[in-house]
């Protein structure tokens, strides 16, 4: 099992995106990403979320809300928890990033890229400013085939 963190940086109705091309076995490849990543040893979610956002985008974030886990099951990759952030507060400037391209994309724009099905579930609440939620996710291969939010499935 493992934890990671996922930033979604809002800025103008458009969200900082993370175009997953560029390495090999990668269960994200060709998928369009929020940034984050894996946590170090003994760094809390809110660590892990400024430490990965400074790392893959050169960006200082400011204030964070932290929406919610996600718990992400597979048939193919490990458990994984998510921890699932939102920030329209940040300062400098946008570097290279050496996991995929980086690029602003319009909110609505969002459910037309190749992104996980779960990740539909997750845009919407942050877009709704929900309260924090747990989410369970379960997918074969990339196709999702059970989710749960706060304990009651829902409907695919």
């Amino acid at each position: 099992m493992r934890n990671t963190t996922l930033c979604h940086i809002e800025k103008d109705g458009k969200y900082l995106m993370l175009h997953r091309v560029k390495k090999e076995n990668d269960m994200n490849r060709d998928k369009w990403v929020a940034i984050g990543g894996k946590f170090e040893d003994r760094e809390t979610p809110e660590e892990c979320n400024r430490r990965e956002t400074l790392e893959e985008t050169g960006l200082t974030l400011g204030e964070t809300r932290y929406c919610g886990i996600v718990t992400f099951i597979s048939d193919k990759w490990e458990t994984e928890y998510m921890h699932i952030f939102h920030s329209l507060d940040f300062s400098g400037e946008i570097k290279p990033c050496d996991e995929g391209e980086l690029c602003w994309v319009d909110k609505k724009e969002i459910y037309n890229l190749p992104i996980w099905e779960g990740d539909k579930i997750f845009f919407r609440l942050i877009e709704e400013n929900a309260p924090f939620f747990s989410l369970k996710l379960e997918y074969v291969g990339d196709t999702l085939i059970n989710a749960v939010l706060n304990q009651k499935k829902i409907e695919l």
